[in-house]
């Protein structure tokens, strides 16, 4: 029998709240670090939930609390199966989210960005030329005659 993939939806919400509670209050693993639920998806038969999970760290921590969730998962999938009131509790996978990983170093990115950009307007504010501020303007009584040419014209000097 076929699910809706609304129902679906509304379950995975569901499942991926009671996760996040039971990480929070009832599961106490020393290894377990500090974990986010960030979604979980459901298939469309309802048997198999993957929860999807960000967690803080070093690359052990991180491992440590793969190893956490991977010992409490039967006593999560007892909590979900009791709250959802599934005939068939939905098996979980544990899946680490990169995402969000990726998407702060790309806001990181643009922090940096902006941040130069800002101290290239600030130096630019108020900034004069270095010199003349219009060198190609001949100076005060100079004979403006355009007959001698400049470096690199026919007549002038560099030939």
């Amino acid at each position: 029998m076929a699910m809706n993939a609304e129902r679906a939806r509304r379950l995975a919400d569901r499942i991926a709240r009671i996760v996040a509670e039971m990480l929070e209050r009832r599961v106490k693993d020393p290894r377990l670090g500090f974990v986010t639920v960030t979604e979980a998806r459901l298939t469309g038969d309802l048997r198999e939930a993957t929860v999807y999970y960000t967690v803080y760290g070093s690359p052990e921590e991180q491992a440590g609390t793969a190893a956490a969730l991977a010992s409490a998962t039967g006593l999560i999938r007892t909590e979900v199966g009791r709250q959802t009131g599934l005939r068939h509790t939905p098996s979980l996978t544990f899946v680490r989210d990169t995402l969000p990983e990726g998407a702060q170093q790309m806001e990181d990115l643009v922090a940096r960005a902006r941040a130069a950009d800002a101290a290239l307007a600030a130096a630019r504010e108020g900034a004069q030329p270095a010199g003349d501020p219009d060198p190609y303007r001949p100076a005060p009584g100079a004979a403006a005659d355009d007959e001698g040419g400049g470096v690199g014209e026919p007549g002038g000097p560099g030939r």
